[in-house]
Formats: C-alpha cells, sequence, structure tokens
C-alpha cells in the first residue's frame, strides 16, 4: 500500500488540499523522492511519463517558500519552474497552483507565442514560483523584466524534450544567472543527448532515483501493431475514432492533422486538432473542448506528445508511426496516466513495416504485427461502444475586430512593430502637426469637389476643395500625401511636405515656399556623393509640365515613388522628362 502525504513529511495543509482532489496516497517516484526534496537536497529522479513527476517537484518547492516566508519584490521571483512546451507550462500551474494559494504565494506563467504585456505585469506585480519556457524566459532576462538573482529553488521538468529542441544552451545561461548553491531538481524520462552535462554541472550530490524503466510498460498499456492497405487505412482511422471514450490520434505534419479533424468531425464525430500552427488561444480552446468531452477525438501532432495531460483517454492511435522510439512512448504516453489502464494502436501501411518493427525493437515494445480490415474483429474490440454520430457545425466566420483582437493578444511582439494601439483614424486637423510615420493613423479619404481624386497618404487626410487644385496635381506634382501629416489645397496647386500642413493661397506664397522647403528637405536628407555633378544635376531636374512640374530642389514624394508611378496614379501622361541643371527653375506659369 501506497504511504500518505504527511507520513512522507508533506505538510497537513497541503496533503489537504491533495485529498480534495481525490490524491490520498503517493506515487512511486513521489514516495521516493520528496524525503530528499523536501530536506532541501538536490534530486535526479527519472521516471516513465505519467508517473507524477509534477507533484514530485511542486509540493517541496511551495513546502519549502512556505516555511521560510519573505516579502515579495518585483520581477524577482523566489523559485523557477522550466518546461520546453507551452502546454507542459500551463499543465504545471493547474498542479502548483492550488498548492500556493493555501500558503499565500503568488503563481507566474510566462512563455512565447502570446503577448508579453501582461507576463510583465505578473512579474512586476511581485512572483513567488515562476513557471516559464527557456525562450521566453531568456527574453525577458535580457530586458530586465525578470531577475534571479533572488532564486532559492530550480526545477527543470522534461529534460530530456529540452534536448531533444535544442534548449540545452539557454537554459545554461538562464541557470547560471541563479545564484550557486540553491536548491536543484531535474527530472527527466531519460538520462541522454546532454542531460547528463546538466547533472554535473548544476547538481550537488544529487540524489538519483529511478523509479521505471525508460521503456513503455507493458503492464499498463495494451499494444496494437494494425497493418493496413493504404486504401482502407482513412476508414480504419474512422472506425478508431468513432467510440464513445476519448482519443488521442497522433500525426506527423500539422497540415494532416487539421485536415484529419476537419474530416472526422464532417463524419459525425466531434474532433479537434491541436498543431503548432495555431495560436495559443486555438490551442487553449481545443485542449478545453477536448478536456470536458464536447470533442471526443484529438488529433495532433507532437506537440501534444508532452505535457498534455487529460483524464480517461483510453485510446491513442499512431496515424503515422512517430520517426524514433522516445516519441513513440511519450505520444503512447497519453493513455494509462497515473497507473490506469490504456490503449495504443499503431497503424501501418505495407511500406512502413521494416520502420515500425525497428522502432518497437528500440522502444522495447514485443507485439505481432496484425493484417487487419477496418471490419475486423480485432478493431471493433478496441473500439468498444461506438457513439452515436453528431451532425457537422461549419466553423462561423468571426469578425474584424474579434480577429484583431485575438492577433494582438498572440503577438509576441506586442508593443512593437506588430501592435497598432490606436487602429484607424484621421490625422489632426488644421493648425496642428501630425506625428509622423504613424502605422496606427492611416486616415481618412475624403474628396469634396467634382473632379478631385487625392489619394491620402498614409496617416493624414488629404481634402481636395476645387477642380483647379486637381487639375494642377495631375500633371505629375506629388499626387500622394505626405506621411503622417494633414495635405490640404486651397489655390492652384499648393501642397505640404512630409509630416505637417501647409496651406499656400497666392502665388507669391508658393514660390517662395516650396523653394525653401525643398532645399530644407534636400539638406536635411542622406544624399550620396553630393558634390558630383550627378547629384548637381538632379537638384535641378524637372518632371512633368504646366501646373504641376517640381520645383528645384530633390527628395519630394514624386522622386521617392518614381515619376512613372506617380503619373500612372495621377492621370498624368505630358512629361517631358529631366533638363538640364541650367534650365530655369520655374517660371510664372507654374503658380
Amino acid at each position: 500500500m501506497s504511504p500518505s502525504f504527511t507520513s512522507l513529511g508533506v505538510p497537513a495543509i497541503f496533503a489537504d488540499v491533495l485529498a480534495s482532489q481525490g490524491i490520498e496516497s503517493a506515487f512511486p517516484i513521489q514516495e521516493a523522492t520528496l524525503p530528499t526534496t523536501l530536506n532541501g537536497g538536490d534530486v535526479l529522479g527519472r521516471g516513465q511519463t505519467g508517473s507524477g513527476k509534477t507533484l514530485a517537484f511542486s509540493l517541496p518547492v511551495v513546502a519549502r517558500l512556505a516555511a521560510n516566508p519573505k516579502p515579495r519584490k518585483a520581477r524577482f521571483p523566489r523559485a523557477l519552474i522550466m518546461a520546453p512546451t507551452r502546454e507542459l507550462a500551463t499543465q504545471i500551474a493547474k498542479v502548483v497552483e492550488p498548492l500556493a494559494k493555501a500558503v499565500d504565494l503568488r503563481v507566474a506563467v510566462v512563455f512565447g507565442g502570446v503577448s508579453q504585456v501582461r507576463q510583465e505585469k505578473d512579474l512586476n506585480a511581485g512572483v513567488d514560483i515562476l513557471i516559464a519556457c527557456p525562450g521566453r524566459l531568456e527574453d525577458l532576462l535580457k530586458q530586465r523584466v525578470a531577475d534571479l538573482s533572488r532564486v532559492e529553488i530550480s526545477v527543470l521538468d522534461e529534460a530530456d524534450h529540452m534536448a531533444d529542441l535544442g534548449f540545452l544552451p539557454v537554459v545554461k545561461r538562464i541557470l547560471d544567472q541563479a545564484p550557486r548553491g540553491i536548491q536543484h531538481m531535474l527530472f527527466s524520462a531519460t538520462l541522454d543527448n546532454g542531460v547528463d552535462k546538466l547533472v554535473q554541472r548544476y547538481l550537488e550530490n544529487p540524489t538519483v532515483h529511478s523509479v521505471d524503466s525508460s521503456s513503455a510498460s507493458v503492464n499498463t498499456m495494451e499494444h496494437h501493431v494494425f497493418l493496413v492497405s493504404n486504401d482502407d487505412k482513412k476508414e480504419l482511422v474512422r472506425t478508431l475514432a468513432s467510440g464513445s471514450g476519448r482519443r488521442i490520434m497522433f500525426m506527423r505534419t500539422k497540415h494532416h492533422a487539421k485536415k484529419m479533424a476537419v474530416w472526422l468531425s464532417k463524419c459525425g464525430i466531434p474532433t479537434v486538432d491541436l498543431h503548432g500552427n495555431l495560436s495559443q488561444n486555438a490551442r487553449d480552446r481545443n485542449l478545453a473542448a477536448f478536456s470536458a468531452g464536447d470533442a471526443r477525438v484529438l488529433v495532433a501532432t507532437d506537440v501534444a506528445a508532452r505535457g498534455v495531460h487529460v483524464d480517461g483517454v483510453e485510446l491513442v492511435v499512431h496515424i503515422d508511426p512517430p520517426a524514433e522510439h522516445k516519441a513513440y512512448l511519450h505520444r503512447s504516453g497519453r493513455t494509462a496516466r497515473a497507473g490506469s489502464d490504456g490503449t495504443v494502436v499503431t497503424v501501418v501501411t505495407p511500406d512502413q513495416q521494416s520502420d515500425v518493427k525497428s522502432l518497437l525493437k528500440a522502444a522495447g515494445i514485443k507485439v505481432p504485427m496484425v493484417k487487419v480490415t477496418p471490419n475486423a474483429q480485432i478493431v471493433s474490440d478496441v473500439v468498444g461502444e461506438r457513439a452515436e454520430p453528431v451532425a457537422y457545425v461549419a466553423p462561423q466566420l468571426r469578425s474584424t475586430a474579434s480577429v484583431r483582437k485575438d492577433t494582438l493578444s498572440d503577438s509576441d511582439a506586442a508593443g512593437g512593430r506588430g501592435r497598432r494601439r490606436g487602429g484607424r483614424g484621421t490625422a489632426k486637423s488644421a493648425g496642428g502637426e501630425a506625428p509622423r510615420n504613424r502605422d496606427e493613423n492611416r486616415g481618412e479619404r475624403r474628396t469634396e469637389s467634382r473632379g478631385g481624386n487625392g489619394a491620402a497618404g498614409r496617416g493624414g487626410e488629404r481634402r481636395t476643395e476645387n477642380r483647379t487644385e486637381n487639375r494642377g496635381e495631375g500633371r505629375g506634382y506629388a499626387a500622394a500625401g505626405g506621411r503622417g501629416g494633414e495635405r490640404r489645397n486651397d489655390g492652384r496647386g499648393a501642397s505640404a511636405p512630409r509630416g505637417g500642413e501647409r496651406r499656400t493661397d497666392n502665388r507669391s506664397d508658393r514660390r517662395v515656399d516650396v523653394r525653401q522647403d525643398d532645399r530644407d528637405v534636400a539638406r536635411r536628407s542622406p544624399v550620396p556623393n553630393r558634390g558630383s555633378a550627378a547629384a548637381r544635376n538632379n537638384s535641378g531636374q524637372r518632371q512633368g509640365s504646366g501646373a504641376g512640374s517640381r520645383p528645384r530642389g530633390g527628395n519630394t514624394i514624386a522622386e521617392a515613388l518614381g515619376a512613372s508611378k506617380v503619373e500612372a496614379a495621377t492621370g498624368a501622361g505630358r512629361g517631358r522628362g529631366p533638363r538640364r541643371a541650367s534650365a530655369p527653375a520655374s517660371n510664372g506659369r507654374n503658380f
């Protein structure tokens, strides 16, 4: 009989929390590690997925912090738990939070793929236990949003998966920022692929507890390998998915996982998908639907091979056999968790027989390969009771506002280029200067005369008030509005530079102001080889003729867009090309 948590040294307050969840006795890995970890010793725990490792390190973390209470300090967590994936980090948080709440400890979770704004707020409010994925945590450390100099306990979960994903260099850089001599706990299903180097670098005289074999347990999982023809494979998958209980089906690619989920749903089997192409919000929604029973089948890639714990998963199906044996073990570990029973089926086509035999041998699985059809009796025995078909309901198109909201919340660079705070709006009215290069104010396009066709520039409003002005622009002078400002023309071709509003009411004003302004713009703009003849010639060129000709100067809107683009946008067709530098800059007809 398994011992109680209190007999292992767990405080009674935490044992009561676990009892309220229906957990009253410890699993083998918890029984082996808790006496050491509760006393502050370093532990290296190795156990099969689903063996209870999360609770084995959550209890000592919470118990040790509660025994030595300290005031919270913004950005300085006291305990760090690192996990390789978002799903696993979320799963750990669900285990830790009830325990922490019982002793008034605060928990925060940080991972990539979502806005870091809320994560920054959580850290600035003060955190006792930080659960993090290495990539996002390193970003926050570089930004000085988080600081590990007060960490007392560190935990590294699924260290072998960290190594598979290439996170070990990041993990080392993170742990190097924690104080020396703190308690380290490392849990992993295997100790290969560089995990042993982490143990040597950070753990001091660790107590090693290995309670399970590194291979899958045939005693708790019933394994089947079904050999089927390529033509019957899809129908066999539909039959395996038609049972009344929960089941997870694994595929190799994101595209095929999504396609299979839609097809099964149309067949009357409520199905959701889980893969890397989904936003974090969509992953959470689909996983919640599967956990709640709204969907009976979860079609996933290897992103769900670890960290996804759902009670009552009775069947795991490898639609596409995994590439290596460790992936087989972790996929299969979604069923038969915490001592319960489960079934694992691998679907094999004739061209895959050799690879699957090698895979199963490496995983320590010895089961025969059975040739089946979708209606075979052995398949029916695995499926068990079948559920009634459910009418398929196509997903509803979401409104633009909701899509925009999700895009902002999922943006990993919130507050940077990917985030526009103000949405669409008009620029400032006359008398004020609108901000320049602001993507959030794209401007409003308005035309108030019969011939008006001026295009609004980025971030500003353009208003055309008479035909004379529009005709002047149509001949090739700076038809596009300046970025970040409002352009209003009241006379014969008045134009505004970038970043502000400009109004001219007579010929003399324009002659003076345009020349002066263009010279100012030319001085501000970086022009290579200013002293060269080409640069001097460019400063005196004129494009087009008539009322829309560009006066002497450089770096105008027309020059930036190209003369041909401007003429195409404004209908100009009378441009004569560049003139010599010695030609007059303007004459009275142009004003």
